[in-house]
């Protein structure tokens, strides 16, 4: 069967192809891919190449298919799979194996699996580590946006508090404490408030902050402070740029004691430093967004660590219960991973967009992979359909849904749009 995927050959070398792929053995699974969203992971791999860790060595002779957070159907099942699996089923997958001695990834480190393909060879390997996940929901767009949610999730279970006297630590976020979420209004900083407010385990307060206006009030127009009230929350946006001394402003808010988890949205050296200066007695400061240059520093406070018992941790992805947990949550209605989407496009918009990824405003880039599609922006689709039908009509549905990305628009795209 042929497919046709953007392979990744070196440095900023992404290359939109169609190829063959190899026949089916009994211990594999044959796939389409329906979606996939882009994710600064993949344009970290796309700028570093073969230096990325999880990237082959040899891309320029065996390129790799990128992107890691999709969601599609299974077309055919080779036999040792055959009771677990079945044609016809949507799936998810855990791109974070985490098997010993490897970081071999779909997305970044194989030549017939990742996200950005249309037909994809499913290897044992994901099968055998169980990340390959069964979706049963009608759309396709959330179980793409469970891996980062994972993530999300993943990070809130890792942070971690010790009671006075003891060595234990107690993992995740303080229950009822408080919570700051800086550069928070980004799409994964979306998803974050939104776990924080829907989740068992919420804060009292939660700080979010920014220095993006435009970007704040839409993080506050999806979360009003009237709604986190409701479900136990003090919610709080704060735009620091504007603050003289946002380290006081910030520690005020919580009464001058400081908070119990900040979660940093940034690699961003005087973001994190807030962090730092802004954490209370056993607090644990949540370093989420990975850098792209490795020798990223930023000063700590260690007089602190030493007699306020402060602490670090950093995640990088979640695992396969974590992911389960979004898909649940999803399921149930209490998450609603939309909220981060605000550009849609084709396979041939995921080369520029992945690679250009940081200077394109807004949320998550979510890619259909069987259609042919500029990267376009939500809100520029009425616009857009001033002179085309399709874009008109997908304007009416998205604007009818507060410009949120829904099941009638995915089928409506799917139906209607060029197919690659």
């Amino acid at each position: 069967m042929k497919t046709k995927a953007v392979r990744i050959y070196g440095k900023k070398d992404l290359r939109l192809e169609e190829f063959e792929l190899p026949d089916l053995k009994d211990d594999e699974i044959l796939a389409s891919v329906i979606s996939d969203s882009i994710c600064m992971s993949s344009h970290k791999a796309a700028i570093q190449g073969a230096d990325h860790k999880r990237v082959p060595d040899d891309i320029h002779i065996n390129p790799t298919i990128i992107g890691h957070e999709f969601a599609g159907v299974i077309l055919h099942v080779g036999k040792k799979w055959k009771h677990k699996f079945k044609a016809g089923q949507k799936f998810s997958i855990q791109p974070a194996m985490n098997q010993m001695g490897t970081l071999n990834a779909p997305g970044y480190s194989y030549r017939f699996i990742g996200g950005d393909a249309t037909h994809i060879i499913i290897p044992p390997i994901v099968m055998e580590a169980d990340c390959l996940l069964a979706y049963d929901g009608e759309a396709y767009f959330p179980a793409s946006l469970s891996e980062p949610m994972s993530c999300i999730i993943g990070a809130f279970h890792a942070s971690y508090h010790i009671p006075p006297g003891t060595y234990v630590h107690n993992m995740g976020i303080r229950k009822g404490g408080k919570m700051a979420i800086l550069a928070g209004v980004g799409p994964m900083g979306l998803g974050a408030i939104d776990y924080a407010l829907h989740q068992e385990r919420k804060p009292g307060l939660l700080a979010v902050t920014d220095i993006d206006d435009n970007r704040l009030a839409r993080a506050s127009a999806i979360f009003t402070e009237e709604h986190a009230h409701k479900v136990g929350v003090k919610l709080l946006f704060v735009n620091t740029g504007k603050m003289k001394d946002p380290v006081r402003y910030l520690r005020d808010i919580t009464g001058g004691e400081g908070f119990d988890d900040v979660f940093v949205f940034a690699p961003v050296k005087p973001v994190i430093e807030l962090g730092d200066s802004i954490l209370g007695f056993d607090g644990c400061l949540n370093f989420f967004a990975g850098p792209v240059n490795p020798e990223f520093k930023a000063e700590f406070n260690f007089y602190n660590v030493h007699y306020a018992f402060t602490h670090i941790v950093g995640t990088s992805g979640g695992n396969t219960d974590d992911m389960r947990e979004s898909l649940k949550l999803m399921g149930e209605g209490k998450i609603n991973p939309a909220i981060m989407i605000t550009h849609i496009g084709g396979l041939d918009a995921v080369v520029d967009t992945t690679i250009n990824l940081p200077q394109i405003p807004g949320g998550k880039k979510l890619i259909y992979t069987n259609i042919s599609m500029p990267l376009t922006a939500i809100s520029m689709l009425g616009e857009l359909g001033k002179k085309d039908p399709f874009y008109a009509g997908l304007h009416k549905i998205v604007s009818e849904n507060d410009f949120i990305w829904s099941l009638e628009a995915e089928k409506y795209l799917l139906a209607n749009a060029k197919p690659i």
